[in-house]
């Protein structure tokens, strides 16, 4: 199944109200079993879409600086 942007914002859409029923853009739908396999499939979708277009997620970092010490 190739995964739309649609598909991702239904999917996050669905985790914001709690709801465990998706429907895509292609008319199925899927009722997951708990908010944590909601969440995973949210992932694979990201990550499919991000490796069709070819960009790469943005990752954080944290730097500390110490004032003052050398």
């Amino acid at each position: 199944m190739a995964f739309t942007q649609d598909d991702l914002d239904s999917i996050r859409e669905a985790i914001a109200t709690g709801e465990k029923s998706v429907r895509f853009a292609d008319g199925k739908s899927v009722t997951y079993r708990s908010l944590n396999e909601l969440m995973k499939a949210e992932q694979l979708i990201a990550k499919t879409l991000q490796a069709d277009t070819g960009t790469r997620p943005r990752r954080a970092f944290r730097m500390n600086v110490n004032k003052g010490v050398l």
